[in-house]
């Protein structure tokens, strides 16, 4: 043979070589990070069940200590939670030693001082269970059990963006009256033998009030993150107008998407794939809701996307707006774990987790049967979102390594 022929034989030889390992190492690679993903949500599903207990073991630091500490850039909580039942007994029963009007905002709710100086969002019940709420996807009140419900899913899909959150049972007469501000105190009044009140907010009228069944009010507490890390405040590149026959550029322009990864902080890190994330979130909650969302500040992009105020979900069962999915479906990309949970959790294993993970809440039952339901329909039309996605385009453009940079996207 000659030198000639030997060279270029070797040369693909060569190649073949190194498209085997690489192709191998990618496989193997692809299949570890499986692996993982699925000792993971073995890990999520042995630990869902909470039960609230009084009492920490193996340390001396306050319920509150812990859950600060937990906070980091991108999760709220670890995956590993064994504190978390002794924390939530401390959100549902402590005692209250303040209570004022909520933070600005346009629904109803009350800023509370545990013992021990811990911030806690309160918000009423308004709803019984099996209320429909009918009209526009963002229509009606804050749901406070909605508020447990987007908590538990958040723990379940493994994002841990959330803040956390339990049910609660206060006296407004006892609890809450003895130890309110002027502001709030003066919100509150008597509507039969129901003690109520009305708060301030943008839309907090005095002829729309929250009523206790007597004293007592049902409710849902928000553990509040710590002052060290302050919130910084983001415009959702896919919210809505909120104008009558005003459509903002995303419901029009196909290549939406395009834009926005040109644009900061959406053009490098992790923020896009939160985005996606919270539209599957917030699909399977039916929460329309979130023109803006909270970051921490000075992150440049790195920090997670948190997943505040989903109280404007589990409204309507029926409800299945799909515009919602748009950043999914006009961006077509998604993380590879997500894509592994959401696998997971089909053929009905979704509704069991959910109702497993709030059995021991408060106020349970925390959804009726129609929501975790509905749910279960709802992860399907995300699946097959995201099928339509691979089928155009492909596995390896749409499936996004966690940690890869979306520079090239």
């Amino acid at each position: 043979m000659k030198l000639k022929q030997r060279v270029v034989l070797l040369a693909i030889l060569l190649v073949i070589f190194i498209f085997t390992k690489v192709f191998l190492i990618d496989n193997l690679d692809t299949s570890a990070a499986n692996r993982e993903d699925q000792r993971a949500f073995h890990r999520m599903m042995g630990g869902l069940r909470v039960e609230l207990v009084p009492k920490l073991d193996h340390t001396l630091q306050s319920p509150w200590e812990i859950a600060a500490q937990w906070v980091v850039p991108r999760e709220v909580y670890p995956e590993e939670t064994p504190e978390l039942g002794a924390i939530m007994h401390a959100m549902a029963t402590k005692k209250i030693i303040k209570a004022d009007v909520g933070y600005k905002g346009t629904q109803l709710k009350a800023l509370l001082i545990l013992e021990g100086g811990q911030k806690v969002v309160f918000k009423p019940k308004r709803y019984n269970r099996d209320y429909v709420v009918e009209g526009e996807p963002y229509a009606g009140y804050d749901r406070h059990n909605a508020e447990v419900a987007a908590f538990h899913l958040d723990r379940i899909l493994g994002f841990r963006r959330a803040p956390l959150v339990v049910g609660r049972f206060v006296n407004l007469r006892t609890e809450i009256k003895p130890v309110a501000t002027e502001q709030l105190l003066s919100t509150f009044l008597t509507v039969g033998n129901n003690t109520c009140f009305y708060g301030k907010c943008y839309y907090c009228r005095e002829t729309e009030p929250a009523c206790a069944d007597g004293d007592t009010m049902e409710g849902s507490v928000t553990l509040w993150l710590p002052d060290v890390w302050p919130l910084q405040k983001h415009r959702h590149p896919w919210g809505r107008t909120y104008r009558e026959g005003k459509l903002a550029r995303w419901e029009y322009d196909e290549s939406y998407c395009d834009a926005v990864k040109k644009t900061s902080p959406y053009d490098s890190g992790p923020r896009l794939l939160d985005i996606i994330d919270t539209a599957v979130f917030d699909y399977l909650i039916g929460n329309a809701d979130r023109h803006h969302y909270e970051s921490f500040q000075d992150d440049e992009g790195a920090s997670m996307l948190i997943l505040l105020d989903n109280a404007k979900s589990f409204g309507n069962p029926s409800l299945d707006e799909r515009s919602i999915l748009a950043p999914l479906y006009q961006c077509c990309i998604i993380r590879v774990s997500t894509w592994n949970r959401l696998n997971y959790l089909k053929n009905g294993v979704l509704k069991s987790a959910l109702k497993s993970a709030m059995v021991h809440d408060p106020i349970a039952p925390v959804l009726s049967d129609p929501h975790l339901d509905a749910v279960d329909q709802r992860l399907l039309s995300v699946l097959a979102t995201v099928k339509q996605c691979t089928d155009q385009f492909g596995m390896d453009t749409v499936l996004v390594e966690d940690r890869m940079p979306l520079s090239h996207l």
